[in-house]
């Protein structure tokens, strides 16, 4: 039996107070009371249903995620932590994440957050201009979103990540690089910076806002590298930095190929099982419909062709170099079969290849989509 990877958890609450219009995830605006421990319940109910696929695997890292995940109250989260433990066993070390709006930063939450198991938060900040937030529709202030960062320091969670995006409808490089600096002033262990993308199922595909030209985007880009790197933040991955230690283990696990159960609505598994092969799950996106108990919305093996685009889709948005031995474990497939795409690749100055490894270059950090293309 091949060695099966790491294995993480996801668990998904689909609520927010408001959707932004940039939003593509599975996000539902609360019309009423959130159902805290009835979605709980559903929760460790479709735990219940997936636990044969882990294979007795430990759980390394878990993500709450969202929507806004710091809407469930301090009992509802306890209550959900504890029963997972009760149903897996976790990692003494393992990552606990949960993704927290400013707006529902309070001090009671966070500690009883803490005191939960999390230890590490995401912090969903976007932007620190009025006018943006405004635009973005966030539900909070410039002045909440320091807050937040502020008090989970001053809760001694062990790491804290701000999220933050820059090429926001009529941004400047100055105003963005301010976004980063104040960013950088609340010394965070980690900084998520990414560019707003224009998604087709959003108020954003049906009403596009004026963007940044490309000289624009580049410009930001480039100068808030330079920042970062000054700051004590290394770049890991396409949109993400860190400090030394801090990388985001959970989404490491996803970029390396690993193993994650999906728990919740909409929430998407990828599992390998003993014979080598990968399966992917969904769960039902509408609350009403996972509320009833129905959990799997849908249950499919990757094809052997499908593999490559898959792994690498993943693996080559990591700036580390990838063992090429790596592929052939993760997919069972031997390297004969994507050569013509890695000559591409290596022809089009995309990666660098040695004996044993792959590595993107900062061209294919660039044209990252033009890379993955060629393994389609």
């Amino acid at each position: 039996m091949p060695k099966l990877p790491q294995l993480s958890l996801y668990l998904h609450i689909p609520w927010c107070v408001k959707k932004c219009p940039y939003c593509d995830f599975n996000a539902h605006a609360l019309k009423i009371e959130l159902p805290h421990k009835e979605y709980v319940a559903h929760l460790l109910a479709d735990l219940d249903h997936d636990i044969p696929l882990t294979h007795n695997r430990t759980i390394n890292t878990l993500f709450i995620g969202g929507g806004t995940p710091s809407l469930l109250s301090s009992s509802a989260m306890q209550l959900l932590l504890d029963g997972v433990r009760q149903r897996l066993p976790i990692a003494s070390d393992a990552e606990i994440t949960i993704e927290a709006n400013p707006g529902t930063a309070e001090i009671n939450r966070f500690l009883a957050y803490r005191e939960a198991g999390i230890n590490r938060m995401s912090i969903g900040v976007q932007s620190f201009e009025p006018e943006q937030l405004s635009r973005l529709c966030r539900t909070h202030s410039a002045k909440e979103a320091s807050h937040a960062a502020r008090l989970a320091a001053l809760l001694s969670i062990p790491s804290v990540n701000l999220d933050l995006m820059y090429g926001l409808p009529n941004q400047s490089v100055k105003s963005a690089l301010n976004d980063l600096t104040k960013a950088i002033a609340l010394a965070p262990q980690h900084i998520s910076w990414y560019q707003l993308t224009i998604e087709p199922h959003t108020l954003f595909g049906s009403h596009p806002p004026p963007l940044p030209d490309d000289d624009t985007l580049c410009d930001i880009y480039e100068r808030g590298e330079i920042l970062l790197n000054a700051a004590g933040y290394c770049q890991y991955e396409i949109s993400s930095y860190a400090r030394a230690r801090f990388q985001c283990r959970h989404n490491l696990n996803y970029w390396r190929f690993g193993d994650y159960l999906g728990i919740g609505c909409g929430a998407h598994g990828k599992l390998t099982r003993p014979d080598g092969t990968v399966v992917r799950t969904l769960k039902t996106r509408h609350p009403r419909g996972y509320m009833q108990s129905n959990y799997l919305a849908k249950h499919y093996l990757i094809t052997p062709s499908e593999l490559p685009f898959e792994y690498f889709m993943n693996r080559f948005r990591l700036l580390e170099a990838a063992p090429r031995v790596e592929f052939t474990i993760l997919t069972g497939l031997s390297e004969s079969t994507i050569r013509p795409a890695l000559d591409q690749a290596l022809a089009a100055g995309y990666i660098s290849e040695s004996d044993s490894h792959w590595q993107v270059t900062d061209k294919g950090k660039r044209f990252l989509n033009s890379l993955l293309e060629l393994f389609i």
